[in-house]
C-alpha cells in the first residue's frame, strides 16, 4: 500500500479515536460507566484494522493506550469507594469483538489485582490465557505487548507473597507464556502473503522484534530471579522455544537478546547451555555474531575493576575454543571472514582475561591458519574481504600488549603475517613499529633485534611481490624515519651487549638499499657515539675500555663510508661528528682520521660553490673546538684549512673562509692549550683584507670590510696586539667607505652593521683607541 493511503487511513482512525476517547471521558465524568465502556470498546475496535502497516499501527496502539489510562484510573477510584472489581471484570467478557473484549479485560484485570479481590497469579494466569484467543500476528503481538506493559507491577517478585499473590516462579511462567506465544505469532508473519512480499514482510518483522524482546527485558528485570532459576528454569526454556521455532531472524535476535539483557554473572554459570544452543541454530544465522557478542560482553566484564573477575573453575577461554572450533566445523559453508571474527574475539578474550597466557593467543592464531589451510587461503590482499577481519586480528595483540614485542613470542604470528601480499604487510609492519615508538617499547638484545626486523621487513628491504614504486616520496621519507627512531629504544643490559645489539641492526639497515640508509644510518652512528661516551665513564671498571672505543668508531667510519657515494654532505657532517666524540675521550689518532676522511670528501664531493664555503666552515669550527690533536696534526690541519679557503672560486667567500682561519690561530687548541699566534692571525687578516679589496662592486666590499673589521675588534678584545695595531686604519677606511655608499637596501643594512659596530665601540672601554 502506498505511503499515502497508509497517513490516509490512519488519520481516519485516530479521529475515530479522538471522538469515542471524548465521549468515554464524557460518560466517565458524569459517572455512567456502561457508556463509557461501549464508547471504549467502540475506540478498541479500530485496532481489528489488518490495513496499517506495522508502523502506523503502532501509533494508532499508542494513542488509544493513552486513552485507556483514564479508563483505568477511574476503575481505581470506583475501588476505592467500594465497587466490586470483580462484576465489571465478569462484564467486560461480554463485549461483541474479541480484540476490544480483550484490551477491556486487560485493563479491568489489572485493576482487578490491584484491589485484591482475587488472586493474582490466577488473574495473570486468565489473561494470558484469554489473549490466545487473537491468532492475527500483528494485532496479537501488540495485545500481549499491552499485557506486559500492564503488568509490569504487579507482577509477583519473590517468594514471600503468599499462595494467592504466587511467587517469581509464577511470574516466570507468565512471561514465558507470553513470550512463547508472542514468538510465534512474530514467526507466523513471516509465512503470510506472496513470496514476492518477503523482503518487505522481513522488514515488517524487524521493526517489531522490540515487542518481543520486551519479555525477556522483564524476565532479567524481576529481582526474585537468581542464577539457580535462571540456570534451571529460564534459560532452558527460553532457548527451547528459539530452537523450535527454526527462523533464522527469529533465533539471531533473540540470542542477542538473551545476551544483552541478562548479568554477565547468569552467562558465566550458564556458557555450555547456551553455546550448545547455538550449534543448533538455523544455518543462515549468523552465529559468529551471536558467540562474538558473548565473548567481548565477558571480556569487558573480565577487565572491569569491579567485577571480581573470572571465577577459577570456569575455564572460559577452553570453552570458547571447544565451542568455536564447532561451530567452524559444523558450517562448512561459514565464510572465512567470519572465521577470523571468530579468532579475533577469541584473542581478545584470552588477552583481557588472561593476559599473562600468551599460549591462548598462540593457540588461537594456530587455528586460525589451520583454517586457511584448509580453506586453501594462500595470499590475501585489499580486495579480499577476509583482509580488513585479518588486520583486525593482528592488531589486538599489538594494541593490548603493555611491552609490543611480546607479540614476538607469539608462534604463529609470523606465519599469519606473511599471507598478507606486500600493501598488508607493509601497513600491518607500520601499524607494530608506530605502536612501539609511541610506547617506547625497550629493544633490549640482538635477538630480539633479528625476530623484529626480520618481521618488518616491507619497510627494511625491497620485497620480491613489491610494486615499483616511485622515486621517494613524502610517505617513504617518513616511513624509513619511524624505522629510525627504533635505534633509539636498542637499551642492551651492558654496554658490550649494546654494541652486539647495534651491529646487527647495521647488518639489516645495510640491505635496504641507498634510498633507505640515508634515513637509517645517521640514528645508528649517532648511537654509537653514545655508546663510546658510556665506555668513557667505565674507565675504572672496564681496563679494555680503549680498544673497545677504537672498534665502535671503526664501526662509525664503515657506516659513514657507506653514505659517501650516497649522501656525501651528510657523511661529512658524521664524519665532523665522530672527531668531536673521538676529542671527547682524547684519541687523537682517531679524531685526526675521521677530520681528514671529511676534509678528503670534501674536496671530492664538493661541486656547488655555496656548499664548498659552508663546508670549509663546518670543518674549521669542528678543528677549532678540539682539545686532544698535537702539533704536527693540528698543523697539518690548520695549514689545510687555510690553504682550502684561499682556494675558494670567488672572492667574497675567499675572504670570509680566510678571515674564519684565523681563528685556529689564535682560540684553536694543541694539547688543551690555545696557540695565541698573533702573527699568523694578522696574516690572515691581511690575507683577508686583500681579497675583500679585489672584489668589484663596491656594496659587496664595503660590506666584507665591515666584517673584517668586527673580527679585528674580536681579536683585540682577546689581546691580539698584532691585529691592535691595525685596527686605526682599517677603521678609517670602513668609515670613508660607508659614507661613500649609494642609497639602496643592501646599502642601508650595511650602515645598521656598522653603527652596531660603533655603538660596541663606544660602550666599550677605551675603545679600543679608535676616535668614534
Amino acid at each position: 500500500m502506498a505511503m499515502e493511503d497508509q497517513e490516509k487511513l490512519l488519520t481516519e482512525a485516530l479521529n475515530q479515536v479522538k471522538k469515542n476517547a471524548f465521549e468515554m471521558k464524557t460518560c466517565l465524568d458524569n459517572n455512567k460507566l456502561m457508556d463509557a465502556l461501549k464508547y471504549a470498546s467502540n475506540m478498541l475496535g479500530e485496532l481489528r484494522t489488518s490495513l496499517l502497516s506495522p508502523k502506523s499501527y503502532y501509533e494508532l496502539y499508542m494513542s488509544i493506550s493513552d486513552q485507556l489510562q483514564h479508563l483505568e484510573q477511574f476503575l481505581i477510584d470506583e475501588f476505592q469507594k467500594g465497587k466490586k472489581i470483580s462484576e465489571l471484570y465478569e462484564l467486560v467478557q461480554y463485549a461483541g469483538n474479541i480484540v476490544p473484549r480483550l484490551y477491556l479485560l486487560v485493563t479491568v484485570g489489572m485493576v482487578y489485582i490491584k484491589a485484591k479481590e482475587g488472586s493474582r497469579r490466577d488473574i495473570l494466569r486468565d489473561l494470558v490465557e484469554m489473549c490466545r484467543g487473537v491468532q492475527h500476528p500483528l494485532r496479537g503481538l501488540f495485545l500481549r505487548n499491552y499485557l506486559l506493559q500492564c503488568s509490569r507491577n504487579q507482577l509477583p517478585d519473590g517468594n514471600t507473597q503468599g499462595e494467592q499473590d504466587g511467587s517469581v516462579h509464577d511470574s516466570i511462567q507468565f512471561i514465558e507464556q507470553n513470550f512463547s506465544e508472542m514468538n510465534k505469532l512474530w514467526v507466523r508473519m513471516q509465512h503470510q502473503g506472496h513470496t514476492r512480499e518477503k523482503e518487505r514482510r522481513e522488514k515488517e518483522r524487524l521493526e517489531l522484534r522490540i515487542l518481543v524482546g520486551t519479555n525477556l527485558v522483564r524476565l532479567a528485570q524481576l529481582e526474585g530471579l537468581d542464577i539457580g532459576i535462571y540456570q534451571k528454569e529460564v534459560l532452558p526454556n527460553v532457548m527451547e522455544q528459539v530452537i523450535k521455532c527454526r527462523d533464522a531472524i527469529a533465533q539471531e535476535y533473540l540470542m542477542e537478546c538473551v545476551i544483552q539483557v541478562f548479568p554477565d554473572e547468569f552467562h558465566l554459570q550458564t556458557l555450555n547451555l547456551f553455546l550448545k544452543s547455538c550449534a543448533d541454530l538455523q544455518d543462515t544465522v549468523n552465529v559468529k555474531g551471536i558467540i562474538i557478542a558473548l565473548i567481548d560482553r565477558l571480556a569487558a566484564y573480565a577487565h572491569r575493576s569491579d567485577s571480581g573477575g573470572i571465577p577459577a573453575e570456569i575455564k572460559l577461554f577452553d570453552i570458547f575454543s571447544q565451542e568455536v572450533t564447532l561451530v567452524i566445523q559444523g558450517r562448512a559453508a561459514m565464510p572465512v571472514e567470519d572465521i577470523v571474527a571468530l579468532y579475533a574475539s577469541l584473542v581478545n578474550l584470552a588477552l583481557k582475561c588472561y593476559p599473562t597466557r600468551i599460549d591462548y593467543v598462540s593457540k588461537t592464531l594456530g587455528c586460525c591458519l589451520e583454517a586457511f589451510k584448509k580453506r586453501e587461503v594462500s595470499k590475501i590482499d585489499s580486495s579480499n574481504p577476509v583482509y580488513k577481519e585479518l588486520i583486525r586480528l593482528m592488531k589486538v595483540p599489538i594494541e593490548t600488549y603493555e611491552d609490543t614485542l611480546t607479540v614476538l613470542k607469539l608462534e604463529n604470528f609470523p606465519d599469519l603475517f606473511e599471507l598478507f601480499v606486500f600493501q598488508g604487510r607493509r601497513a600491518l609492519s607500520l601499524f607494530l613499529v608506530q605502536t612501539i615508538v609511541d610506547r617506547d617499547c625497550i629493544i633490549p638484545s640482538s635477538e630480539e633485534v633479528e625476530q623484529l626486523f626480520k618481521l618488518i621487513s616491507p619497510l627494511l628491504i625491497n620485497q620480491p611481490d613489491q610494486p615499483k614504486e616511485p622515486e621517494e616520496d613524502d610517505d617513504f621519507v617518513e616511513e624509513q624515519w619511524l624505522v629510525g627512531r627504533l635505534v633509539h629504544l636498542l637499551k642492551a643490559s651492558s654496554p658490550d651487549q649494546q654494541f652486539v645489539t647495534l651491529s646487527a641492526v647495521r647488518k639489516q639497515f645495510g640491505a635496504g638499499g641507498d634510498k633507505r640508509i640515508t634515513h637509517t644510518l645517521p640514528p645508528l652512528i649517532f648511537a654509537a657515539y653514545k655508546l663510546v661516551k658510556q665506555y668513557s665513564t667505565l674507565q675504572q671498571q672496564d681496563d679494555k675500555w680503549e680498544k673497545k672505543c677504537e672498534r665502535i668508531f671503526q664501526f662509525c667510519l664503515q657506516t659513514t663510508n657507506a653514505l659517501t657515494k650516497v649522501k656525501p654532505d651528510m657523511a661529512q657532517r658524521l664524519f665532523l661528528q665522530g672527531a668531536l666524540a673521538a676529542d671527547q675521550i682524547n684519541s687523537e689518532t682517531i679524531a685526526y682520521e675521521f677530520i681528514t676522511q671529511a676534509m678528503s670528501l670534501s674536496e671530492e664531493e664538493s661541486s656547488d660553490l655555496r656548499s664548498q664555503q659552508a663546508t670549509i666552515t663546518l670543518i674549521m669550527g669542528t678543528v677549532e673546538r678540539m682539545k686532544c690533536l698535537g702539533e704536527d696534526n693540528h698543523a697539518t690541519l690548520r695549514t689545510n684549512c687555510a690553504q682550502a679557503s684561499a682556494r675558494l672560486l670567488k672572492k667574497p667567500d675567499q675572504c670570509r673562509a680566510v678571515l674564519t682561519s684565523a681563528h685556529l690561530f689564535w682560540s684553536g687548541k694543541v694539547a688543551g692549550k690555545e696557540l695565541q699566534d698573533g702573527k699568523k692571525v694578522l696574516d690572515c687578516v691581511k690575507r683577508s683584507g686583500k681579497f675583500a679589496q679585489q672584489c668589484m662592486e663596491k656594496v659587496v666590499q664595503t660590506q666584507l670590510f665591515v666584517e673584517l673589521l668586527n673580527s679585528c675588534i674580536l681579536f683585540t678584545h682577546k689581546g691580539n696586539d698584532e691585529v691592535a695595531s691595525t685596527l686605526t686604519q682599517l677603521f678609517d677606511k670602513v668609515k670613508e667607505d660607508v659614507k661613500g655608499l649609494e642609497s639602496g637596501e643592501e646599502s642601508e643594512q650595511i650602515r645598521k652593521h656598522f653603527e652596531n659596530t660603533l655603538e660596541y665601540i663606544r660602550n666599550t672601554s677605551g675603545h679600543f683607541g679608535l676616535s668614534v
